[in-house]
């Protein structure tokens, strides 16, 4: 379960921020009259650095995952020569 609490933290931070931009948006621009309608030029920007963000992170996870499963980080003789002084 201790794995999955930081997922669920994450989540829910993601999730409470979108929220929180979403009614401040909503607040700001509602003395505008007309409300949601004038959020609707800036959703893609939104969304598309949503989906940015989280692919880049998803990207980088999987090389890092790539390269600790391909033995790209095993140390080597030579590493291990060179941290016990000899």
């Amino acid at each position: 379960m201790r794995k999955h609490a930081l997922l669920f933290v994450l989540t829910f931070l993601a999730v409470a921020g979108i929220l929180a931009f979403a009614g401040w948006a909503f607040f700001a621009t509602a003395k505008m009259g007309t409300g949601w309608k004038s959020l609707l030029p800036i959703w893609p920007f939104v969304v598309g650095g949503v989906v940015a963000t989280g692919g880049l992170a998803g990207l980088l996870m999987w090389l890092a995952f790539y390269s600790a499963n391909h033995g790209y980080d095993d140390q080597t003789e030579e590493d291990r020569a060179d941290h016990t002084g000899g």
